[in-house]
């Protein structure tokens, strides 16, 4: 069965995401681009990627797709969100009175591993995931605080940096930046 898969494109990496949709095997029919409650609706699963937190909750509030996608959320959508998404995803973020979507139970901390100048990559595991990859992790939030539930997938560093709660996948770092599909086929199969 053929499946849509929707890429929240307000700002951020999101074309990479497209490429790497592309790698593993989908068509631009089976892609589309999120900007709208109305484009959510044509979508079976959705990915949020990298961006500014605040900045995209904020258009994703004004323009009502936060609300949109707490809705697809409760009735089961498989959604992933990378770094920022997994940010805005979580219930909370450490010392920051900012919106989140409230779609992870976790509290997300901001830069865990330090400024754009402490980017690194590294070979990480993953429950899920056969084989050891590169992760690539820019200004990368950790999760904290796990709720009931929300299990822990990877860490990178002693910090938890991938985990799922029911079909909501949150990775602090960025498989879009390298060749590797794995995590995107896992998500896939979610």
């Amino acid at each position: 069965m053929s499946q849509r898969v929707g890429v929240a494109s307000i700002q951020g990496d999101f074309a990479k995401h497209v490429e790497s949709l592309r790698s593993c095997g989908l068509t631009d029919n089976e892609i589309s681009l999120v900007r709208t409650p109305e484009e959510l609706t044509s979508v079976d699963r959705l990915i949020i990627p990298g961006g500014e937190s605040t900045t995209v909750g904020m258009l994703m509030q004004r323009f009502g797709l936060a609300e949109a996608i707490q809705e697809r959320a409760k009735a089961g959508m498989p959604i992933w969100g990378t770094c920022m998404g997994m940010i805005l995803m979580a219930r909370d973020i450490e010392d920051r009175d900012q919106f989140t979507l409230v779609l992870l139970d976790i509290t997300a901390r901001r830069n865990a591993f330090g400024a754009q100048v402490h980017s690194f990559e590294q070979e990480i595991t993953m429950d899920g995931i056969a084989d050891p990859f590169e992760a690539v992790f820019i200004r990368a939030p950790e999760a904290l605080n796990l709720g009931v539930g929300v299990t822990t997938l990877a860490t990178c560093r002693d910090k938890i940096v991938a985990v799922q709660q029911g079909a909501t996948l949150g990775t602090s770092f960025h498989p879009e930046l390298t060749s590797i599909t794995a995590v995107h086929q896992y998500f896939l199969a979610l």
